[in-house]
């Protein structure tokens, strides 16, 4: 009895015998290293080329559903110099596009000032009072 088998209850099969045995039963089966080396290599090749064409499908199946499922959107509302309507609690901004008058509310802090073009310069004062 070996000291392996004493401590964890099972018979130590090292390596070096698994090979053994492999080759020994390729060589009673009267295996080809070469043919069945080949043959593997083949079915890897396969199966990347499968995995490459099936990636693509994914991909353009992921697009043209993007497509149908979200025409409008995905696009972006954000497209020009926009005038505020209205200032609601807690940050939300109610905007107006200048061109169709079209009404949005948004987040206060996704505003950006709009620096190009002609823009109105109306600037109103509000005294502060101390309180």
């Amino acid at each position: 009895m070996s000291p392996f088998k004493l401590v964890f209850g099972k018979a130590c099969h090292l390596p070096v015998e698994l090979e053994h045995k492999a080759y020994w039963a390729i060589k009673r089966l009267n295996l080809d290293y070469d043919a069945a080396g080949e043959k593997r290599m083949l079915q890897l090749n396969e199966l990347e080329e499968f995995r490459s064409l099936s990636y693509e499908n994914a991909r353009l199946y992921k697009e043209r559903t993007k497509q149908w499922l979200f025409p409008g959107k995905l696009k972006s509302r954000w497209s020009g110099p926009f005038r505020i309507a209205q200032i609601f609690p807690f940050g939300a901004v109610e905007l107006e596009e200048e061109t169709s008058g079209r009404k949005f509310r948004v987040n206060g802090q996704r505003i950006k000032h709009y620096f190009g073009g002609e823009v109105d310069r109306h600037q109103e004062a509000l005294p502060l009072q101390d309180g």
